[in-house]
């Protein structure tokens, strides 16, 4: 697995161990034990998993979730934390890097910062930089759904354009930050935004996200 996917499985298989199975999460209706079944049938049940996707196939994905979500915890955990088995597309290095890096860091982020009491985690630099390039290849998907022009902008000045229109708003912060607040997590996201105070009200209530 590669450095920063495999990084972030093993800070999320450890928040989740130390949360317990019964702690909150920003995800809707999810616990963590809900949260941790998500992400192995998401690895190991591809005839489950496209029902994230596909409507028709969400009724298999809800069944087999709960399935697992019924397993212990502990070995749950264990299964996040080891990751994939051998022939799944997900063990294989570009595939991990591409789709669990910005997965798990976000699930991470949905356990930590559901906690009353949370504080920002330390990103060091590589990795922002990482985020910010996922960012400026995946921001206009992310905000598609935004009802007005919404510009990312990082700390060093880069800029990423999550939806062209008008009124534009602005919003500022470190890569960590856009990115939970482009993927849905507007309310816990700690940036600055900048623009008409009804447009930005207006993406401050946007359905972004994939």
């Amino acid at each position: 697995m590669s450095t920063h996917a495999r990084r972030e499985r093993l800070l999320l298989a450890d928040l989740l161990e130390s949360s317990g199975p019964e702690a909150p999460t920003l995800c809707d209706g999810w616990r963590t034990r809900d949260l941790a079944a998500h992400l192995v049938v998401r690895e190991r049940r591809a005839d489950a998993a496209g029902g994230v996707l596909l409507k028709a196939l969400q009724p298999r994905l809800e069944r087999v979730q709960q399935e697992f979500a019924a397993k212990p915890y502990e070995e749950l955990i264990q299964l996040v934390r080891t990751g994939p088995p051998r022939m799944s597309p997900f063990a294989l290095k570009q595939v991990d890097e591409a789709a669990n890096t910005v997965e798990f860091f976000l699930h991470g982020e949905d356990v930590r910062r559901a906690r009353p009491d949370w504080t920002p985690r330390t990103i060091d630099p590589v990795f922002a930089d990482a985020l910010w390039r996922r960012l400026e290849t995946t921001a206009r998907v992310y905000g598609r759904r935004c009802p007005v022009g919404v510009v990312l902008r990082r700390p060093n000045g880069q800029v990423a354009v999550a939806r062209k229109g008008t009124p534009v708003v602005t919003v500022s912060g470190e890569p960590s930050e856009l990115l939970v607040f482009v993927s849905g997590r507007q309310s816990v996201a700690r940036v600055e935004l900048e623009g008409d105070e009804k447009a930005v009200a207006r993406v401050r209530e946007a359905k972004l996200g994939l």
